[in-house]
């Protein structure tokens, strides 16, 4: 697949304001840290399509991508940043609930993890979360590229073994500074959007 045309569609914090177009659509979930805002950028082959932020938690909508003209990934707000105040967790929590309950178009999740550290007590909770949904998943482990050679494997069996993947769902590891597995995630959203 290649991306001819990527732009920032559609800005949503409600129902109301989600796209009617009928297009598939991706969702990118993650710790506020992980990494999505790269991941998008990398996946893209965009520099700074969407802001990278120093300050963890700056996502605080649906942010619909519309890409080729022919699906959306959607960027929502990281979980698990102990700065939001609770009450915007909630608001973020029940903002995503509402995209996820009744959304035909969802073709796949993306949960984005660090590489560098088993899931999180938060990952679990989302992927269990997902599962609730019987969503898709692909598990996208970021900054592999900050992971040595004899580590990798070990930190692949620990994320294999702590999130218990169901038959369907799969892993890719991913760097968006060496671009591995860019090609492998867009090849993904090639085979579900044209079998």
């Amino acid at each position: 697949m290649v991306i001819k045309d990527a732009s920032l569609d559609i800005i949503a914090t409600r129902r109301s304001q989600f796209p009617d177009s009928g297009k598939p659509e991706f969702l990118l979930v993650g710790r506020s840290n992980v990494g999505k805002s790269s991941f998008i950028n990398s996946i893209l082959s965009r520099n700074n399509l969407a802001y990278i932020s120093s300050k963890p938690g700056k996502t605080q909508t649906l942010n619909f991508y519309n890409v080729n003209d022919a699906f959306y990934l959607i960027d929502v707000p990281g979980y698990g940043y102990a700065s939001v105040d609770k009450k915007t967790q909630t608001k973020f929590g029940l903002m995503i609930e509402e995209y996820l309950e009744k959304r035909e178009q969802l073709k796949r999740v993306f949960m984005l993890i660090d590489f560098r550290h088993p899931p999180t007590e938060d990952d679990l909770i989302m992927y269990n979360f997902l599962k609730y949904y019987n969503l898709p998943v692909t598990v996208i482990a970021t900054k592999a590229d900050k992971v040595g050679g004899s580590k990798k494997e070990k930190n692949l069996k620990d994320i294999l073994k702590s999130l218990d993947l169901v038959i369907g769902d799969d892993l890719v590891v991913f760097s968006s500074v060496t671009k591995l597995g860019v090609k492998e995630v867009l090849m993904k959203i090639d085979k579900v959007i044209h079998g």
